[in-house]
């Protein structure tokens, strides 16, 4: 096995826009240090990344003093500045949250918590007299006369103009750029991380192996998606920001009754080209179910989106994967389960029919054609309530845990804001958990 001694690094082992992010401002942030991103798949963004609606979300729908709502809130205008600065396509469209007579008090606790949210610390506002996250209650006929093609039933909606979507691929081509770019930068393709170990520091090391004396991480990588052993790679940080993976990454250094559970949910999306939508030319959401059935921290309804060409898409609904409790390992046919769902069918499209004709009833059913498929990381199960991203810090060594050296950050639960919230996420990650307490 050659041995590649990387030990003034940062390694990265990603699957997507996140992962990008992290390794893009390392590179910036620190030129003078080695940042190795480990892409497993011919190209970044296989699969959460290229799986959504590619909208920038407005920070609206999450708890006041969470991750998600923080990060989101900061990765938006984030998002918007890289997006301006470096001609990357975006619109921001606005979005109507639209509610039928027996939901309006969802809105309605919406608009308040948007007047009760604060500056993420790295956004000032000159004077701070502009609000965050400015949402406007609407009647249900100004709403009509937004989008003409909204059911009657609609009484009432919520304005959100800071909602927008993005070209992702054209986001995730641009920081993938700046890496290759950059100094100290290098991504590589196809590249598997089979096994992950804690290495202890070698006090007397000598030679090529001198820069050892510190504690830190072996990183087996291979080519080969079959093979179970590889190249070895020294590093004294290691980020998991494999997405999917993420969870089997971060099992594989830990014991059976410490490993993280996993669960995943099939989104499906459907293009749609009939009547019942005349001009639309914002985002549509419905009320998520707030009933005996609630989950709207798990889905936001199948809602309507819109891409940079005028694309009409439905989605995404959502389906709990069932899969094998033994499933917890971190093997490559763990890693690759979820490849078997994604294939469009037309199974779910009476669903979505009947979910978008609630507040578009015109919308017919052959209209809709199964456009593609993702699957979200899950840290709960169905029900579960609200989860939080998660970035967890592990150690390799106990003298490593007192001192905070030689990291290996993990990115848990990165779903939905996550594409919105990879800056910000980057930031954190990168001038909180690492720089401040020189950890890189």
């Amino acid at each position: 096995m050659e041995s590649h001694n990387t030990w003034n690094s940062v390694l990265t082992y990603i699957t997507g826009v996140v992962g990008l992010a992290v390794a893009q401002r390392l590179s910036q942030r620190f030129p003078s240090k080695s940042t190795y991103l480990l892409e497993r798949h011919t190209r970044a963004g296989e699969e959460t990344s290229s799986r959504n609606s590619e909208v920038i979300h407005s920070g609206l729908y999450y708890p006041l003093e969470s991750l998600k709502t923080k990060l989101c809130l900061r990765g938006r205008d984030l998002m918007y500045e890289r997006c301006k600065k470096y001609n990357i396509p975006y619109k921001q469209t606005g979005k109507l949250v639209v509610v039928k007579a027996n939901q309006q008090g969802y809105i309605q606790n919406l608009h308040a918590k948007s007047l009760r949210l604060k500056w993420p610390p790295h956004l000032l506002v000159d004077g701070e007299t502009e609000s965050v996250l400015p949402t406007e209650l609407l009647s249900g006929d100004q709403a009509r006369a937004m989008e003409p093609d909204l059911s009657k039933d609609i009484v009432a909606a919520l304005w959100c103009p800071k909602t927008g979507i993005v070209d992702s691929h054209a986001f995730m081509e641009s920081l993938e750029h700046d890496i290759m770019e950059s100094e100290g930068g290098e991504v590589v393709f196809a590249a598997n991380v089979v096994r992950v170990d804690p290495r202890r520091k070698a006090n007397n090391a000598i030679g090529p192996d001198a820069g050892g004396t510190a504690d830190g991480w072996v990183v087996q990588v291979t080519s080969d998606s079959k093979a179970t052993e590889g190249d070895a790679i020294l590093a004294r940080t290691l980020i998991n920001a494999s997405g999917l993976s993420s969870p089997l990454v971060l099992n594989s250094i830990l014991p059976i009754e410490k490993r993280i559970p996993m669960y995943y949910a099939r989104g499906s999306y459907a293009s749609y080209s009939g009547p019942g939508v005349g001009n639309v030319s914002h985002l549509i959401y419905p009320c998520p179910e707030t009933g005996p059935n609630a989950h709207a921290f798990e889905s936001l309804g199948t809602h309507l989106t819109l891409d940079l060409q005028g694309k009409i898409r439905f989605g995404p609904d959502i389906e709990w994967i069932s899969h094998l409790t033994s499933r917890n390992e971190g093997t490559e046919e763990d890693a690759d389960f979820w490849m078997e769902r994604l294939i469009p069918d037309d199974s779910r499209l009476s669903v979505m029919h009947h979910a978008a004709t609630s507040y578009l009833p015109g919308l017919t059913l052959d209209g809709l054609q199964p456009d593609y498929v993702g699957v979200r990381p899950k840290l709960i199960p169905p029900g579960g309530g609200f989860q939080d991203f998660v970035i967890r810090t592990d150690y390799p060594t106990k003298d490593a845990e007192r001192n905070q050296n030689s990291p290996m950050v993990s990115l848990l639960g990165i779903e939905s804001p996550g594409l919105t919230s990879s800056l910000a996420i980057a930031e954190l990650v990168v001038d909180n958990v690492l720089h401040s307490q020189s950890k890189v």
